[in-house]
Order: structure tokens, then sequence, then C-alpha cells
């Protein structure tokens, strides 16, 4: 998200009613029609009048609904108990938990969104454009934990795999339409985000869930609304709105959608050139500087990478392939494009929160390339358009034990913490209410009841200097807690008032 911490930072056959004829009506499964196809029987019930139309639809839209919810729940609940792993053994990926944390503990104060982490003063509107995020404030402010973002992240990507759910079962079947929302649930891309935990894009996910779901049922409004709630999660998912609209427009043979690209162009100009350097303290689009377009056409062979090779093979055999039958793999293209033309390898790779956004674009093109194929006129695609999404399936099942979930199956091996009661100790010293200078060891546990400033930055005199000189990303050669404070705020004298196991707490001596 956020930039970078010291140390470890630990994507002409269309004959389709939906490309502008109307869809015919879905195909009853074969387990509703055996009761749809049954003679009367003598049952005087059968005399009674008909049902409130009103009430049935209701009904049936409710059952309609509990295997998504179902799939829904239970990537929540896989999600979670992972999460809790980490939160008990004290496993801090990076920075951006905290960072997130103090902008949720501002939004819940009705505060604008100043991160000390990123910096003194320094307004997060400027790092990122995300002020979605401000629907974090009731809910931290309901539960003012930094894990409580850990659990929003799992729900909604809960949500997403429910969407995908709902939308497979008409063209798969309840079966394997189930499984496909949970494969899509518990997909590469959103498992890598768990482990990396908690970032915006988190809200994207079911966003582009709910639009391409709504475009397959033919729902443009919805999927136009949900489409352009992107732009307000991260400004290059703009360039994601303004592809999507292209998609929708063609699809639906209305121009009027188009209007959605444009939202997309004008919120990603408006962000990069108008909001992002009057709030950012540089002056600039901190990330610009990281998409060098000129560079990388100069020199197209380097654009290849075994990492970004690796990404888009994953994408492809997690859907079976039928997926590149379906326009909607075009929506993928922006989030690609920045990540495979920028300089930084972290980009490039499936791992981090980056590829998120492509798995409910992924698995929706797979359901749109399936019901596509099956009406088109090459005979081949249409017979493996049966195939395809066992295909899938086996693909994401193959994969499963190379994933963060996995980890669960032994967790005394992944999720040790021999450090675990000396972090305990460690944050029991530092009393609610203080500012402390920290690294990122135990940063994510001090942001609710602390005032936490980041040690890579210019920050004011803190009340306690906190490092992990095990895994906080503190160089080592920086040496003691001392040295640190020395180096931090050459001229003020710090005393050392605990140390534990890796875990150094000094502060100020008093005058």
């Amino acid at each position: 998200m956020t930039g970078r911490a010291v140390g470890p930072k630990t994507g002409p056959d269309d004959h389709a009613p939906g490309d502008g004829q109307r869809r015919a009506p879905a195909p009853v499964l074969a387990a509703d029609a055996s009761a749809a196809d049954a003679p009367a029987t003598g049952d005087p019930a059968s005399d009674a009048p008909a049902a409130d139309p009103a009430r049935a639809g209701a009904s049936s839209t409710a059952r309609g609904w509990l295997l998504p919810a179902g799939v829904g729940l239970a990537v929540a609940l896989a999600f979670t108990a992972y999460s809790v792993a980490q939160w008990q053994t004290f496993v801090v990926r990076s920075w951006d938990l905290g960072i997130f944390t103090q902008l949720a503990a501002r939004y819940a104060a009705l505060e604008a969104p100043v991160v000390h982490i990123k910096g003194p003063e320094y307004n997060l509107l400027g790092d990122h454009f995300h002020p979605l995020l401000v629907l974090l404030g009731p809910v931290y402010a309901a539960f003012p934990h930094a894990f409580t973002l850990l659990v929003v992240q799992n729900v909604l990507f809960g949500v997403a795999a429910a969407v995908v759910t709902w939308a497979a079962v008409p063209v798969l079947g309840r079966v394997t339409g189930g499984l496909v929302g949970v494969a899509a649930g518990l997909s590469w891309g959103l498992q890598s985000a768990v482990e990396a935990q908690f970032h915006e894009i988190a809200f994207a996910v079911p966003l582009l869930a709910v639009s391409l779901a709504a475009a397959m049922r033919e729902r443009w409004r919805t999927a136009a609304v949900a489409g352009a709630l992107l732009v307000l999660v991260k400004e290059d998912l703009g360039l994601t709105t303004a592809v999507l609209g292209v998609v929708l427009a063609w699809r639906a043979r209305r121009p009027a959608l188009l209007l959605l690209t444009a939202w997309g162009v004008g919120g990603f100009l408006l962000a990069t050139r108008v909001v992002l350097p009057l709030l950012n303290p540089d002056g600039e689009w901190a990330y610009g500087s990281r998409l060098d377009l000129a560079a990388a056409l100069a020199d197209p062979l380097a654009l290849y990478d075994p990492a970004k090779g690796h990404t888009l093979w994953l994408l492809v055999v997690v859907t079976g392939g039928i997926a590149l039958r379906s326009p909607f793999v075009l929506v993928a293209g922006p989030t690609l494009a920045w990540r495979f033309l920028s300089p930084e390898p972290g980009y490039w790779g499936p791992t981090w929160h980056y590829s998120a956004v492509l798995m409910p674009i992924a698995f929706m093109a797979m359901l749109d390339g399936v019901d596509r194929a099956r009406r088109g006129r090459v005979r081949w695609l249409r017979h493996y358009s049966r195939y395809a999404p066992v295909v899938g399936l086996t693909a994401c099942l193959m994969l499963l034990p190379q994933l963060p979930l996995w980890q669960l199956t032994n967790p005394g091996l992944h999720f040790g913490a021999p450090r675990a009661q000396a972090a305990r100790d460690t944050l029991a010293t530092i009393p609610d209410g203080a500012v402390v200078e920290t690294d990122v060891g135990l940063m994510s546990y001090l942001v609710d009841r602390t005032d936490v400033y980041y040690l890579g930055n210019r920050n004011p005199v803190p009340d306690y200097l906190l490092v992990d000189r095990q895994s906080g990303g503190v160089p080592q050669e920086w040496g003691d807690v001392l040295q640190v404070a020395e180096i931090l705020h050459p001229g003020v004298p710090f005393e050392v008032v605990h140390v534990q196991d890796g875990y150094e707490v000094a502060r100020p001596v008093a005058d």
C-alpha cells in the first residue's frame, strides 16, 4: 500500500443474448427438474388458491441465497481463523495494519485521516486516494482494535465469495457452482492478501464481484454503481472502472454506460493530478515515479520476468483457461499493466495483496466464458466448456498446500511463538496514551491505545522508544535501543526501562 518500512515486508461467434439480446431464462437444474415435472397429485391442497406472488418471490430469493451465504460465511471464518493464529503469535507482516488502524481511529473520531506512522501530521489521503475507507470509522468506533480491520477484510472477501457463488449456480448448478464459489473465496490472490493483513483493496474485491455478477444477470444499473465506487477505493482503480465501462457498454449495447468510463478516467486524473499532490507533503503523487512507461517500452524484452509469467499462469490455470473467452478479462488489464510496467519487483509476483482484485475478475470471467462458449459456434469450445470448471477446480485444489491457509494444518510449525510472553511483558511496560516511536515488530499491538510513530521518519521526541532487534526491521548496525535513540534524537538522553528476548524499551531521562 503505502510505501516501504525498514526491514522485512514481510494482481465473431457472438450470438449470446447478453450481446444485445435478452438472455434466455436459466435452465432448470436437474435436481429441481423432477419436482417441476412431477404430475399433480390428489392432494386437496392442490386446489387451494395460489400463494401471494410477492411472498413466493421473496421466499425463492431467500432460498437462492442460502448456498452463497453459507459459502461466504465459511470463507470469512476460515480467513478469520488464520488471522487469529497470526495475531496470537505476534506475526506482523508490515506497517500497513498499523497505518490503516490509525486511519480508522481518526475517522471514528470524525477527524481527518492523519497517520503519524507515515510521518508527523501526515494526511493519508495524500498517500493513496481511498475515501471509501471512511466506512471503517463506525466499525472501529464500535470495536476499537487493530484486529477489527482483519475481520472486516475477511468479511469483505466472504461477501465476494458469496456473490461469485450466486452467479455460478445458474451457470454450473448448485454443486459445481458452490465449489467454484469456495475456490474463488479461497483463491491464491485472496489468501495472499489475508496473509499480508489489511489493505484498502479489500473493499474493491466485493465491488468487482458485484459489478460483474450483475452484468451477467443484465442488471446494468447495479453493475455501473458498483463499478463507479471502485474510484473511491484507490486511485489506480479509476482506470479499472474506465475499462469496465467500455465492457459494460459493449455487452449491453448501451452507449450511455460509457459515462462510467468517463467517471473512471476523471476520477483517476482528479486523484493523481489534484488531490494526492495537494495533500502529500512532497506535493506529488508519491507512486507516480514507480511507473516509467517510456523506459519500459524502450526495452520491451526487459518487460519479461518469470515472476510476471507465474502470476499470469496462475490466473489462467485456476479458471481452466475458459476465462479468456470472456471480455471480462479486459478489466484486469489496468492492474496487470501498472504492476508489470513498474520497475519494482515486489509488484510482479503472486504474493502480497496486489492480486486480490484480480480474483473476482478471473472467476467471473470463467463463468461468463463457460456461458458464452456453450452458446458459441466453436464445437470444441462448447464441448470443453463442460469440463473447464473441473479443470480450474483441480488446479485450485493442487495449489492449496502452497498457500497460507495450509499453515493451519500444522500450527506448531508455522505459528510457534517462542517470544509471545516477552512481547506481552514488553507491551505492559508502555502505558495507555503514551507517545511511542517504534519499528514494525509490535506496532500493530500498540496503535489502539498509544500514539505511534514509525522510527524511520523525523519524529518528535517520544515518551517511549521500542525496538525489536530480532524482527522489527531496524538495521543491525544501528545497535541497541540507546544507540538507536542517539541516531534518531541526538543530544537527548534516554534510559533503558525494559530488555527481554530481543525487545528493548527506553525513555527520555526526566529533567
